[in-house]
């Protein structure tokens, strides 16, 4: 099963929510919440399952696809 995480916009700044955690994280700019989806997918993918990570942008375009394969904890973006 893949383990999704998504980055988006909220009114203040931007939420990293996950089905890893029952509540959603805050960060007040885009670059610390990303580096945070990123540093979570690792740490998931390093116990074994895959993560998909996806960046919203303001508009609410994808602006951004991040694949970890399980054990590896290497992304590769698309």
């Amino acid at each position: 099963m893949v383990q999704a995480i998504t980055v988006a916009p909220s009114a203040d700044g931007w939420t990293v929510k996950s089905e890893a955690f029952d509540s959603e994280m805050f960060f007040r700019s885009g670059a610390a919440a990303e580096a945070a989806a990123c540093s979570l997918g690792t740490r998931i993918a390093q116990v074994g399952a895959a993560v998909e990570i996806q960046i919203f942008l303001r508009d609410g375009a994808l602006g951004g696809r991040y694949v970890c394969t399980p054990h590896s904890g290497n992304y590769t973006r698309s």
